[in-house]
């Protein structure tokens, strides 16, 4: 086939690439125009792209027709994948909306976590209220002083361990504790996501006696107005590491087609998503728990009402963020 010939063949599909490369266009997800398959067949057509660039240079072309269509290839490369973009541009695209489309994505997997961790909490809590040793078959009895005398109505700092010796070293301590606890949660999928199951149960049944043992105790006051303020931060972001960690369990325990190694990493390119925005919610949770949750001068009332509303504020981020850019 002649140039000129290969040229009318194929322009129209090229002109709608060069319309949807062009920067007036719209959302980055949108297609290449005149196509029905739409979003869902960008990959077809680049892939038919990058076949006319090596087909030009096989036949030996014009010079300058390749190097348009190199141009194209590069373009529409740098489109899909985002190369090329500013690490800033990226990161507030991420958080705002394409972290929430992820977890509305993997939704089932973010459930589970849910359940393993929350499940095991309320039932210890309420077990508690019913049976006020319950709490001690996870805690010691040293551990259990160490808690009433954090949260006990005349400690002087609530939350606050005798070794800390001010906000930022408590940030300190709860960057790190939280991180310990996503940490377990996430690596623990490796072992084809039964570390993952434990963490997160375990984790749940550790703060439900805590939670439970404070409640009955009457240590209602201070525990609960301390921790209403990060807890929609610090307990999401656990469900989405143990999130991230199910999704390297299931690689391994169902891989499907592909070998175990293959699907791995396969999954973790999504995981390790997730862990982003558990990354994020946890230094979130460290900054209230260290700088607003031990406030005494705030009303009781006041500190419950923010940590619902930052409840609520967590999960419309997330049930809703990002809707529209999909659409």
């Amino acid at each position: 086939m002649k140039e000129r010939q290969y040229i009318a063949r194929r322009a129209a599909e090229w002109e709608a690439w060069d319309r949807w490369l062009a920067p007036a266009r719209g959302p980055r997800t949108a297609a290449p125009e005149g196509d029905a398959a739409g979003a869902a067949g960008l990959p077809q057509r680049f892939r038919r792209l990058c076949h006319d660039l090596a087909l030009v240079l096989d036949r030996n072309y014009s010079a300058a027709l390749a190097e348009d269509l190199h141009r194209r290839v590069l373009a529409a490369h740098q489109r899909i994948y985002g190369a090329g973009e500013p690490q800033g541009h990226a990161w507030r695209r991420f958080f705002g909306g394409d972290l929430s489309a992820l977890v509305r994505r993997e939704w089932r997997l973010v459930l589970a976590a849910g359940l393993l961790l929350f499940v095991p909490m309320l039932s210890l809590l309420l077990l508690t209220q019913v049976w006020p040793d319950a709490a001690f078959l996870l805690l010691s009895p040293e551990t259990v002083g160490e808690i009433e005398e954090m949260y006990s109505p005349t400690a002087p700092h609530l939350g606050r361990s005798r070794a800390a010796s001010s906000e930022w070293a408590m940030w300190g301590f709860y960057i790190a504790n939280n991180v310990r606890i996503d940490f377990q949660a996430f690596a623990g999928g490796v072992a084809f996501g039964l570390g993952t199951v434990f963490y997160l149960v375990y984790n749940g049944l550790h703060i439900g006696a805590i939670a439970g043992h404070l409640t009955q105790i009457g240590y209602v006051y201070t525990f609960w107005g301390f921790v209403a303020g990060h807890s929609a931060f610090e307990l999401t972001g656990a469900v989405l590491a143990g999130a991230a960690g199910l999704k390297l369990g299931m690689a391994l325990v169902a891989p499907g087609r592909q070998t175990r190694l293959a699907a791995l990493r396969q999954h973790a390119r999504v995981a390790v998503k997730l862990l982003y925005g558990a990354a994020a919610l946890t230094l979130l949770a460290a900054f209230v728990e260290a700088f607003w949750s031990p406030r005494p001068g705030v009303p009781f009332a006041f500190k419950v009402a923010v940590g619902g509303a930052l409840w609520l504020l967590t999960w419309a981020y997330l049930l809703l963020a990002g809707r529209a850019r999909a659409a």
